[in-house]
């Protein structure tokens, strides 16, 4: 028995790497047996025990403690969703209530300018969930056939003028906007919330020098709460957000551009009936409500 245990130990031991000298590993070096045949005769002097303790040590040695999708560890699952910035106070609210409902589930959210969020995923960033600002981005995804499905118009939102709290440029409505002293700050043309700007300035006939162009609308809003701008066109959901830090002023030109938000789940999601579940909770009666209380308008 003796004998057979120090046979076993031996044809266990990882052989001599055969690489010629000088190479350099790319990789994890992997024990491969170059001699089958010894294997085999070894597999056949072990029996069920010691197999089955070789199998415990295997599984010991490459446990690293990240089990399931996306290294939650304990068993965990994590649901990736990419959506718009301006969607960042409302969508975590509803991914806290969707972990709550989902015990070992985390929601991991990748906030930002849609258009970028849609050329990340078409570059194949791994994503479950795509909630853009407007058709025009959520396109990109859809002419890629990355979706499950034809996306789904969930809420609208509008512009605001965001201001100072303390407006000290007095503005009152966007004509103001025009004035040569007064320092405004609007997203990039190319965003949803820049492309908003445009028809709304468009509509109005006002044309305005902006000292900044942001690429999301938190940016822009940004300027005015630390003081470096007197007023920027944002959504109004993100005026609400910012509460006393700005003030907000409606007009009647926003009418004229009102972006609707598609959302979709993805062909590649990496967990796909996450996915939907967590679409189906923004559609939702609850996601309705929880929307809606962050300044969104129904579809």
């Amino acid at each position: 028995m003796l004998l057979k245990l120090k046979r076993l130990t031996t044809h266990l031991t990882a052989p001599k790497s055969t690489r010629p000298r000088g190479h350099q590993a790319t990789g994890p070096v992997t024990a491969v047996s170059t001699r089958p045949s010894t294997w085999r005769s070894t597999r056949l002097t072990v029996g069920a025990a010691g197999l089955a303790l070789f199998a415990a040590a295997v599984t010991g040695c490459g446990d690293t403690g990240d089990k399931g999708a996306g290294g939650s560890g304990g068993g965990g699952k994590t649901v990736t969703v990419f959506a718009a910035a301006s969607l960042t106070e409302s969508f975590t609210a509803l991914g806290k209530a969707f972990e709550g409902s989902h015990p070992g589930v985390r929601v991991r959210f990748n906030f930002g300018d849609s258009s970028a969020l849609a050329q990340q995923i078409t570059q194949g960033a791994p994503a479950d969930v795509f909630a853009a600002a407007s058709p025009a981005t959520m396109k990109t995804v859809t002419d890629a056939r990355l979706t499950d499905g034809q996306p789904q118009t969930f809420v609208r939102n509008r512009l605001q003028i965001a201001t100072p709290a303390d407006n000290p440029a007095k503005v009152t409505g966007i004509k103001d906007l025009a004035g040569p002293k007064v320092k405004v700050v609007l997203c990039a043309q190319q965003v949803p919330c820049g492309a908003a700007a445009t028809k709304a300035l468009a509509a109005a006939g006002v044309k305005v020098k902006p000292v900044s162009l942001e690429q999301d609308v938190k940016g822009a809003l940004n300027k005015v709460t630390l003081g470096e701008a007197d007023a920027a066109l944002v959504y109004r959901t993100d005026v609400k957000a910012a509460g006393a830090k700005v003030h907000g002023i409606d007009f009647p030109e926003a009418a004229k551009a009102i972006n609707d938000y598609p959302i979709a789940t993805l062909g590649k999601a990496p967990q796909p009936a996450l996915a939907k579940e967590f679409l189906q909770l923004v559609l939702s009666a609850q996601g309705k409500t929880t929307l809606t209380a962050a300044g969104f308008e129904s579809p």
